[in-house]
């Protein structure tokens, strides 16, 4: 019935598993995915939305815990090949975006021209976006919000004409959904910014690539235009970053870069970023976009984001 996936299957997942009413796990998860189907079919025919933590409550006893609800949603997208916002269920909105866009979601206008650098939530309903306008160049992704502010306390999108994002972390499907669609419309070119770390570069991949979790509807969800900005390992001696903020990489870190490091999909699509990783956990040390203010607090916004950019200093 479910699918699984490789981790260089980047589509619709091959294999099968086979469900019985021999095995009293599998008749449960049938049980929980019949009720899964009858919370969305009621959600689709009253036109409504709702969350994977509302479907939980609606049968917290028979579901015992969060997980087994997402995971019954995985599996009927797989089943059915569509994605979550098809069955109108819905993830809470995370992320932000600023700079130079006008659209419309659900009959609201959200004007971001009219305070360049005043943060906006990223729209849940992106199936709802219209009027699409934008004079922008380029839109640039940034991995936090820390760094996202610091760009709209130094009035990047004044001086340089771009959308900016933030997922705050790893991205929420509305934030992939809305700079998918950003990219379909507006066909700008597109760079990422996240922190010189292990984290920082997974995050990279699930924009660039998709997730693991959900790889069903990668398709949907990945961006294969887009461009990794930094910071890269090699920027730490290119920008001379004191030896004080670099961070040496723990166990852990370096367990979770030899594991990147496999991803075949990395070898066949993006062997340049596979080199800097390798290049990560040969000098043994990370560091975040942050440390680059040891310049100059403004050094990201001022010279080393425009530098790049105009350079073509991206891969």
């Amino acid at each position: 019935m479910t699918a699984h996936c490789s981790c260089c299957s980047l589509d619709f997942p091959c294999g099968k598993e086979v469900v019985t009413f021999q095995r009293e796990f599998h008749v449960r998860r049938l049980d929980v995915l019949l009720r899964v189907l009858l919370i969305a079919q009621k959600l689709l025919q009253e036109n409504r939305h709702g969350s994977k933590r509302d479907i939980y409550y609606m049968h917290p006893s028979a579901f015992s815990e969060q997980q087994v609800v997402d995971r019954a949603i995985n599996d009927i997208c797989i089943i059915l090949q569509c994605s979550r916002h098809n069955l109108n269920v819905v993830s809470v909105g995370n992320g932000l975006v600023m700079g130079w866009l006008i659209f419309v979601e659900a009959e609201r206008k959200f004007d971001c021209i009219s305070g360049l650098n005043t943060a906006h939530p990223v729209p849940v309903y992106v199936e709802e976006v219209t009027d699409l306008r934008s004079s922008a160049q380029y839109i640039l992704v940034v991995e936090k919000e820390s760094v996202f502010q610091r760009l709209a306390n130094d009035h990047f999108c004044n001086t340089n004409c771009c959308i900016v994002i933030t997922g705050r972390g790893y991205p929420d499907v509305p934030t992939r959904r809305f700079l998918k669609l950003l990219i379909e419309k507006l066909h700008l070119p597109v760079y990422c910014l996240v922190d010189c770390d292990p984290y920082g570069f997974d995050i990279l991949c699930t924009y660039r690539f998709g997730s693991m979790q959900l790889a069903y509807d990668a398709r949907h969800l990945r961006v294969q235009s887009m461009r990794w900005l930094g910071a890269f390992p090699s920027d730490s001696e290119k920008y001379s970053v004191p030896e004080q903020c670099l961070i040496p990489l723990t166990g852990e870190d370096k367990k979770r870069t030899e594991a990147m490091l496999e991803r075949c999909y990395l070898q066949r699509e993006a062997p340049q970023w596979r080199s800097e990783l390798q290049l990560m956990l040969h000098i043994g040390v990370k560091f975040e976009l942050e440390a680059l203010s040891v310049h100059n607090i403004s050094f990201l916004s001022k010279e080393y984001i425009p530098s790049k950019i105009k350079g073509k200093s991206y891969l």
